[in-house]
């Protein structure tokens, strides 16, 4: 299963591109709230029924911990001790730890951000404890993905599906919904 966590003050855009983009690709991908109630709202005030909560993940197989940006969402996601739980089992297990925008700062958070090469929106860098930064819309190093911020959503999602159900896969779904 892959988790998409969602805390109040959550980027929109970041969250829900990356999760069509899965769903299209076919993934067992779900919205996890960190708090009790499963309405999050966004950063824009759009609010999200998420499929479950995080005491109701438990303690389940995780293929991938995707984790929107935002402020506060980033904060909020990083006070979450079911998420930093998440994100280091889903790491230790090989799976794939995905952070876009302010929400690599949740990774550092979880102490996966050393010796990685790594993105955030500006003004974070300094958060990414022992990481290197690049300056380009989606870095990958290893099983860690990271994105620079809303702009960089689709490509975001897109390297997500790539990773998660392959390059054909990936090509698929950017053929469909950019037919040019």
């Amino acid at each position: 299963m892959i988790a998409l966590f969602l805390a109040n003050g959550f980027e929109e855009a970041e969250a829900i591109c990356p999760l069509d983009l899965m769903l299209r690709a076919g993934l067992d991908v779900r919205t996890v709230s960190v708090s009790d109630d499963r309405t999050v709202k966004g950063a824009h005030g759009v609010g999200i029924v998420a499929d479950m909560t995080a005491a109701e993940l438990e303690d389940a197989a995780l293929e991938a911990v995707v984790l929107p940006g935002g402020m506060p969402g980033a904060d909020n996601l990083k006070r979450s001790p079911a998420v930093l739980d998440a994100l280091k089992r889903c790491a230790a297990s090989g799976g794939i730890t995905a952070a876009i925008c302010a929400a690599p700062i949740v990774l550092a958070e979880a102490g996966l951000s050393a010796g990685k090469q790594m993105i955030c929106y500006p003004g974070f860098e300094k958060m990414l404890t022992g990481a290197a930064i690049r300056k380009r819309a989606v870095v990958v190093d290893g099983r860690t993905v990271t994105g620079v911020g809303p702009g960089a959503a689709f490509e975001f999602g897109l390297t997500l599906v790539r990773l998660l159900a392959g390059q054909a896969e990936a090509d698929r779904i950017e053929r469909a919904i950019l037919p040019v």
